[in-house]
């Protein structure tokens, strides 16, 4: 018995099985088939969680933009018929919106400048003395704040800023730096190891310090982990509640999280008012990390492979 033989052009005849390669096709079917379920299946999960954030959004913007009788209708997913901005004039007047908006936006500003600035030195000098014992036990001691939350310290830390007068905007801000400072130095720490100490020895080389060769060098090739550092660091203090609730002492100085929740109880059964104080508070973050979050998942991503 012969085997079949194909004839390539220009060449000898190939005495190559075709059995063996109808084999081959048939085994790789089942896999692509269990290729594409797998998808498939990634698929329906990935939508059914992104409908778990559209479905709220949805309707926290459709009963923001109702009026009050339509509001009370109790019809959620009902377009509003017609559009109506009573319930944003409403709760700008009743929570003085550009007060509590603008106190917010300067402590959570406050916050991922200080918060970038601090720890890229911080993770500056680890990363580049790692050989140094000292050094790895200051990056080990950041690592271990990360297991205490504000919750755990609330009473000390409210005890300790009324005793240096910082029961105020300042002193939220500045707790929220220290409380970022040990995650953002982690991904700092890892983002750093990826880049390549020869750029700074030839930097020195040409007579920069070493504070030169990070601000010139080093600093302008972080802004993608700064990116990310800085969206983590403004959706921390934009969101935050408890802090300001507990540290700030004067009402007319809370920021817009705590201003809603004293004002939740005059809003009563007027929700489209509550529902645009809601997308007015959400606004500033949804638009940030619309903005930043391709930075965002460029920083994630270069940080980790060395």
């Amino acid at each position: 018995m012969t085997l079949p033989t194909t004839t390539i052009p220009g060449g000898a005849a190939s005495t190559t099985p075709r059995r063996s390669t109808d084999n081959s096709r048939r085994a790789a079917l089942p896999t692509s088939r269990r290729s594409d379920r797998h998808r498939w299946g990634t698929t329906v999960l990935l939508m059914l969680g992104a409908l778990t954030v559209i479905l709220p959004f949805y309707v926290t913007i459709s009963m923001a933009f109702k009026t009050g009788e339509q509001a009370v209708e109790g019809e959620a997913f009902a377009l509003p018929a017609p559009f109506s901005v009573e319930g944003f004039s409403t709760a700008w007047a009743l929570t003085d919106f550009p007060r509590a908006f603008t106190i917010s936006i300067l402590i959570t500003l406050a916050t991922v400048i200080g918060t970038i600035l601090l720890s890229a030195m911080a993770s500056y000098a680890i990363s580049r003395n790692w050989e140094k014992k000292a050094y790895r036990w200051a990056f080990y001691y950041l690592l271990a704040a990360m297991f205490l939350p504000f919750p755990v310290l609330a009473l000390s830390q409210v005890k300790l800023t009324g005793m240096v007068e910082l029961a105020n905007p300042l002193g939220v801000a500045l707790l929220h730096i220290m409380f970022q400072i040990s995650f953002s130095t982690l991904l700092f720490t890892a983002f750093l190891r990826s880049l390549p100490a020869e750029l700074e020895e030839s930097a020195r080389m040409d007579g920069a310090s070493t504070a030169g060769a990070f601000w010139r060098i080093v600093f302008p090739l972080m802004a993608p982990m700064s990116a990310t550092v800085g969206i983590f660091a403004f959706l921390k203090s934009w969101n935050d509640f408890m802090m300001p609730s507990l540290i700030i002492a004067d009402p007319s100085l809370q920021t817009l999280p705590v201003i809603q929740e004293i004002f939740q109880t005059q809003f009563s059964n007027n929700y489209h008012v509550s529902f645009a104080s809601y997308l007015m508070a959400m606004a500033p973050a949804i638009i940030a990390y619309v903005i930043s979050q391709r930075w965002v998942l460029s920083g994630l991503t270069q940080g980790a492979v060395k």
